[in-house]
């Protein structure tokens, strides 16, 4: 990494009080914080959502409608994988061995994204840098998007809160692309470049495209279905699966409640201990939507799963009074929007007023 480390203030106490809290729930309860069954059976729904709307497709009704409205549901199936199952996983949240975490977080590779380097990208530089420009690089937008104040402006985010919903469908592409080309010529997050790619990691990266290419192109070729109706198809679904996961990110990351925190120029310090930056620049919203809680894998409880993203999602409905609790305790403002609809009005109007200009 080439930009100035930054580092953050002496801890005033604030995780540990948490820590503490979280840490007596689990005993308490005698519960474990991986290893849920709970989170196994969601597993196999969800499994089996993919698996059924993939049969109906290819060998279900004639029907181009009942075809299209399968390749939705298959859509909305891999987004819920890849929030639920392959994000926890990758996370190191799903199982206390590392082993099942690396073989369930493989659904990432089977669907497009390198689990390697969604890794260092999400782990390493957005958990640990949330929305600071230059590091976090989940904020950056490849210029293509203004969510941090402190991103210059272009010309063509001027309407971005109109055209950036079509934007969405096709990040999973983009991600795609840009994933192959990072692996084939090392490329780099901005200056920031990821750890090196062992055999192993080579191994699950190409095994992943192929199984996925087989799975979702080759089967229905094989089957009889044309080049052009497959590519409709897959574009139907991963256009799906981009317009949900997309939105959810943009959620948490980039609504009006959080901060775009800026270290201090000449120490690169943040004046806040690390956990109260997490909390600063993340927000949950719907909290008592049941549908919610479930489908997004606990991503509408961004800011505990910032804070303890080795814990299952399961436990964070548990834990989000708990963490309140702390909050209100040392004074530090714990945001949660509470319905989804006001999440993304506040999603909207940051988008617009970043389209506006400011503050670089």
């Amino acid at each position: 990494m080439t930009h100035p480390t930054v580092t953050f203030a002496k801890n005033i106490g604030f995780r540990k009080a948490l820590n503490q809290r979280v840490n007596q729930y689990f005993s308490t309860n005698q519960i474990k914080p991986r290893d849920n069954p709970a989170m196994y059976l969601k597993t196999a729904i969800i499994t089996a959502w993919i698996l059924a709307t993939w049969i109906v497709i290819l060998v279900g009704s004639p029907s181009i409608s009942i075809k299209v409205l399968g390749c939705i549901a298959l859509g909305g199936g891999i987004a819920g994988c890849g929030m639920s199952i392959g994000h926890d996983a990758n996370h190191g949240g799903y199982s206390s061995s590392p082993l099942v975490n690396r073989c369930i977080g493989f659904c990432y590779d089977i669907i497009g994204v390198s689990s390697f380097l969604w890794k260092f990208r999400h782990n390493q530089l957005h958990h640990v840098y949330t929305n600071l420009d230059g590091y976090d690089a989940e904020i950056e937008g490849d210029g293509v998007v203004r969510m941090s104040p402190h991103t210059e402006h272009q010309p063509h985010h001027r309407l971005q809160h109109v055209w950036i919903w079509l934007i969405y469908p096709f990040i999973p592409f983009y991600w795609y692309i840009r994933d192959t080309q990072r692996v084939l010529f090392n490329q780099d997050y901005q200056e920031q470049a990821p750890p090196p790619m062992q055999r192993s990691d080579y191994l699950v990266f190409w095994g992943g495209r192929c199984l996925g290419l087989l799975f979702f192109v080759g089967i229905p070729l094989a089957m009889g279905y044309s080049f052009l109706e497959v590519a409709l198809g897959l574009s139907i679904v991963y256009m799906t699966y981009g317009a949900i996961v997309c939105e959810v990110f943009m959620l948490a990351h980039v609504v009006e409640s959080v901060e775009f925190p800026k270290p201090n120029p000449e120490s690169h310090q943040i004046e806040d201990e690390w956990a109260i930056v997490q909390i600063k620049t993340t927000a949950d919203f719907a909290p008592h939507n049941p549908i919610l809680n479930w489908y997004l894998g606990g991503l509408n409880y961004q800011v505990i799963h910032h804070l303890f993203p080795q814990v299952c999602h399961i436990h964070y409905p548990q834990l989000a009074p708990i963490l309140a609790e702390v909050c209100e305790e040392f004074g530090v403002n714990y945001c949660v929007y509470p319905t989804l609809r006001a999440a993304v009005a506040s999603n909207y109007r940051w988008l617009r007023l970043m389209a506006i200009g400011g503050e670089v």
